[in-house]
């Protein structure tokens, strides 16, 4: 805790790009149609997901900034997100990961409430979300190895290694997780936020192989590394999920960590090479279409002007 206050003090803003990152922006949403898997990471852990004929939105966080305390994790590194709440006419399915205010935002939540018909929350989220105004039927909560259909999709709830909590006295008094999201024919991990552990081999046999990884890549420190994983890590967690394509998530949009603000991606790509790992790194906003001939690989962040 000392050579991290050391840090705050000494460098309080981490290296962040100099201007507002440029992001992709989405004109229109169809409705979801066929089997192929269209994931759209609209920055830090939240994502877009249509799944045969489905729309799953992930951790959803649309709001400025990462915490109730503005100083930490400052502002959003894009000025605007790549979609508007307003555009989302519903959601199939609501999937959270943990209580965390980067993950769990109540501002969003208040917003989506009404547009979709379940949230799958693991145990103990399901109350705050209850708090909130959130109809209890509309709430489905989840122990790790626990699966249940939801909308034609299988969900199965698997573990992480992190912890959780939003204030001083609630620490761990929710579960936190990752997720299999099992299709007719397609596979796709979510891994919310946690360490690298033996779990993700324990997850691989029993659900993989995944078609699509959308795995955790920043926000990391050598300090925190039981619940956070290094970039190297998340490659090796990939192949232990027996994962196809990889897709880094939790960067370029808060600064939670004292890493300069694209070295978790570029230290993906090293890793991803090394091992032989395909890995996409769309821009935020970007789709990517699992099976199509090809996926977004430009080194996008290289063109943004750094301290």
């Amino acid at each position: 805790m000392l050579t991290i206050l050391r840090d705050l003090i000494i460098n309080r803003r981490t290296r962040m790009p100099d201007e507002p990152i440029s992001i992709h922006h989405i004109d229109t949403l169809l409705r979801p149609e066929g089997k192929k898997i269209k994931a759209i990471w609209l920055g830090h852990s939240s994502v877009l997901l249509e799944m045969e004929g489905k729309r799953l939105l992930l951790d959803p966080t649309f709001s400025d900034y990462p915490s109730p305390v503005p100083f930490i994790g400052g502002k959003r590194f894009s000025e605007v997100l790549p979609i508007k709440l307003e555009q989302l006419d519903y959601v199939d399915i609501v999937l959270l990961s943990h209580d965390h205010y980067d993950h769990l935002d109540y501002e969003t939540i208040m917003q989506i409430k009404g547009k979709t018909k379940l949230f799958c929350v693991p145990s103990g989220v399901g109350r705050r979300l209850q708090k909130w105004g959130i109809d209890p039927g509309k709430i489905q909560e989840f122990g790790w190895w626990q699966e249940a259909d939801c909308a034609g999709l299988t969900l199965a709830c698997t573990p992480a290694q992190h912890f959780s909590g939003r204030g001083m006295f609630d620490r761990n008094k929710t579960l936190w997780c990752s997720w299999a999201l099992i299709g007719c024919d397609k596979k796709v991990f979510f891994s919310g936020d946690g360490g690298y552990g033996s779990h993700f081999r324990q997850i691989g046999k029993k659900y993989g192989p995944f078609d699509l990884t959308l795995m955790e890549c920043g926000q990391y420190d050598e300090r925190w590394a039981a619940i956070h994983m290094l970039p190297e890590q998340t490659v090796q967690a990939h192949l232990d999920l027996a994962g196809r394509l990889l897709l880094p998530i939790h960067w370029a949009a808060f600064s939670l960590s004292f890493h300069y603000w694209s070295e978790p991606v570029e230290r993906a790509l090293k890793a991803a090479k090394d091992r032989q790992v395909r890995i996409t790194t769309p821009r935020i906003g970007e789709p990517v279409v699992v099976g199509a001939a090809d996926f977004p690989a430009a080194s996008w962040w290289r063109s943004q002007r750094t301290s």
